[in-house]
């Protein structure tokens, strides 16, 4: 037998009781039928999302800015890691610096991208939960809100862009919760209150998440008691206005809101985004920006691209999702703009709503043919149920033709590693090239170069060399202060609206070169002097090397087969190891391996070399020659097994070459 449970006045509270009926546990009976669906769905999203995160896909520029400008926050205590330019508005990536700073995310991971990966994991998490909530507050079923919670965690196109560190993946949990707070069935005008914070919150994540504003404005209207509409919609409206101010507030108080010589400006930054920026261009040019981003959609998910515009169609005439529909169907015509600006990531925004809709319109199709819809509507019986049966056909063949390409595409996702380039270009840059050089690098990059030791004014993001009056005042001389540049599709693509980062890769050569494809990285040493005298310069290098290596070919010490012999004479081996080996050579016999490439270094002269010698006296002699040599050609380690010897050197600049030992 429960008792009631009374306040300090001694009034029964209604409602509560005491034991296991309040509270918590109250509360998870309530749920459990709702719990018994959502669990298992966030549980999947969190797993197909971690898993392999870090291989596929490819870091890129973008998701390593927002990461770095997380990390400045929590190790620079600055809102970016270069100066903040009101490009888009800071929430975003603070709230990745919260998540990153309360689990420590930035020490568990050895690639700084990976942090920020994991808390794409969280808000996609967060955004499942909430879209099976919106789901329910629309009137759907439990089953139909699981299944729009699978399709946001299991689509192709979905989980591509969710892994990858974007504020749209930030800024979406918090559209959800706007559009979940306006449904709220009691105290609507903290509902709408809260769901007004949400979407300023939202906006300030990502500003595009404005275009929602209005269809979320219908929706209050519709579901707001129309005695106290006017005062819950002003009381929302006071709200948003004041989350906004604050962006507002920020930039006036560092006094950056208006433009100033020498300064940047809000003004400014809302003029380029709104204005100034360059158009995607039409989506029906081969050769435009829109065009490549949608082709990049489509190759992921073609079902769920059509099924979802369908299901966007389909849902304005049914009158829970009306606004939700309309909204997605805006979205999509807001992409064939011939003169806008249509970013890779917007497709996130479209993507929870796009599932949602999939799976609602399924299920009324499905009551529709039970004869379980009653709707006001000039429609027969049989009409609205030929109409679901239609629908229920389409719904059903999309499903059979997306489980095999979904199963293949998520294979790719669970089993690749398309990163394996940056990772091994970062690497090899860690392990060969000075920390006192000077790096012109993809973002991407940025924060794990300069944690590995190289100076932060050195590791400088391509895309500020010419549009950041610090770095440019740290590069009077441009890209001919850089003494590598590290090049990635990101680079390639992007950075072409560049003249300095242009001309950085035109006057360069390649020293270490990994992956192929878009998924290519280069490391490139940067020539100030210029391609034309650079070219000349290792020309005059490689002849030199083809002499040395001819003359060494034919020592009577040398015990090496043909093919070692003719990789001498080809000038293929590094100078500064054949001076070494003519050291040796002229103490005692010593048969040499034939030559392999380092990874990443095919096409560079050899600069590892095995060498045998006859006992390990003999290697031990040849460790002590080879260690009395001078700096210049003494070797960065010899690693000896009995009579074995593994020497290598430091990579060395292509267009000079060791001509004496001396």
């Amino acid at each position: 037998m429960s008792a009631s449970i009374t306040n300090t006045t001694g009034i029964p509270i209604r409602g509560a009781v005491a034991g296991d009926h309040t509270g918590i546990s109250a509360w998870f009976r309530r749920h459990a039928a709702s719990l018994t669906w959502l669990l298992p769905v966030v549980a999947i999203t969190v797993i197909v999302q971690a898993w392999n995160m870090s291989g596929t896909p490819q870091r890129i520029d973008d998701e390593g800015t927002y990461t770095a400008q997380a990390w400045a926050i929590m190790h620079l205590g600055e809102i970016t890691h270069y100066t903040y330019w009101y490009d888009h508005p800071p929430l975003g990536w603070i709230q990745i610096a919260g998540y990153t700073g309360l689990t420590g995310a930035f020490a568990r991971y050895p690639f700084a991208v990976e942090a920020g990966r994991e808390a794409m994991v969280f808000f996609s998490a967060v955004s499942s939960i909430l879209l099976f909530v919106l789901a329910r507050r629309l009137g759907a079923g439990r089953i139909t809100a699981a299944a729009a919670g699978l399709v946001f965690a299991l689509s192709p196109l979905a989980l591509q862009y969710h892994r990858t560190v974007y504020i749209d993946n930030v800024a979406t949990p918090w559209l959800l919760a706007a559009f979940v707070l306006v449904l709220s069935r009691r105290q609507q005008l903290a509902g709408f209150a809260g769901a007004a914070a949400c979407l300023g919150i939202a906006v300030l994540s990502k500003e595009t998440y404005l275009l929602a504003l209005p269809f979320l404005i219908w929706m209050a209207v519709r579901r707001a008691d129309r005695s106290t509409r006017r005062y819950t919609l002003s009381v929302a409206g006071a709200v948003l206005v004041i989350i906004g101010g604050g962006y507002l507030l920020l930039a006036a108080v560092k006094g950056e809101l208006l433009p100033g010589s020498g300064r940047v400006s809000l003004f400014e930054g809302i003029t380029y985004q709104l204005g100034s920026r360059s158009a995607s261009g039409s989506l029906f040019d081969p050769g435009s920006l829109a065009n490549a981003a949608a082709s990049q959609w489509w190759a992921l998910d073609p079902v769920f691209i059509v099924l979802g515009s369908a299901s966007a169609v389909v849902g304005l005439f049914l009158r829970r999702v009306r606004p939700i529909a309309a909204m997605l169907v805006f979205l999509l015509a807001m992409m064939f703009r011939p003169n806008g600006y249509l970013p890779v990531p917007y497709v996130i925004m479209l993507i929870p709503f796009a599932a949602l809709l999939v799976a609602y319109t399924a299920e009324r199709a499905v009551l529709s043919i039970a004869g379980r819809v009653r709707t006001r509507t000039r429609l027969g019986t049989g009409t609205r149920r030929g109409l679901g049966i239609t629908w229920a056909v389409t719904t059903a063949v999309a499903l059979v033709v997306a489980v095999p390409l979904w199963g293949t595409q998520l294979r790719g996702f669970v089993l690749g590693n398309l990163d394996l380039p940056m990772q091994q270009a970062e690497q090899w840059v860690g392990d060969n090239v000075s920390k006192s050089s000077r790096l012109l690098v993809d973002d991407a990059m940025w924060v794990d170069l300069v944690e590995d030791g190289f100076a932060r004014n050195n590791v400088v993001w391509y895309y500020k060399l010419d549009t950041d009056g610090a770095v440019e005042r740290q590069s009077p001389n441009g890209w001919k202060d850089s003494d590598y540049v590290i090049t990635t599709d990101s680079m390639r693509t992007g950075g072409n609206s560049s003249s300095d980062v242009r001309q950085a890769i035109e006057n360069s050569t390649a020293v270490a070169t990994f992956g192929s494809g878009d998924q290519q990285v280069e490391v490139r040493r940067i020539h100030a002097e210029g391609r034309t005298a650079a070219q000349t310069a290792i020309t005059r290098a490689s002849d030199l090397r083809k002499t040395m290596g001819t003359e060494l070919a034919s020592n009577p010490a040398l015990r090496a087969d043909d093919g070692t012999k003719s990789q001498f004479r080809a000038g293929q081996v590094d100078s500064r190891a054949m001076i070494a080996l003519g050291q040796v050579l002229a103490d005692q016999d010593v048969r040499v391996d034939r030559f392999t490439p380092l990874t990443g270094e095919t096409g560079q002269p050899f600069r590892t070399a095995v060498l045998h010698t006859s006992d390990v006296a003999s290697a031990e002699r040849v460790a002590a020659t080879l260690d009395a040599m001078s700096e210049s050609f003494r070797p960065a380690s010899v690693e000896r097994e009995g009579e074995r010897l593994t020497v290598t050197y430091t990579p060395a600049d292509p267009t000079t070459t060791a001509t004496s030992a001396s």
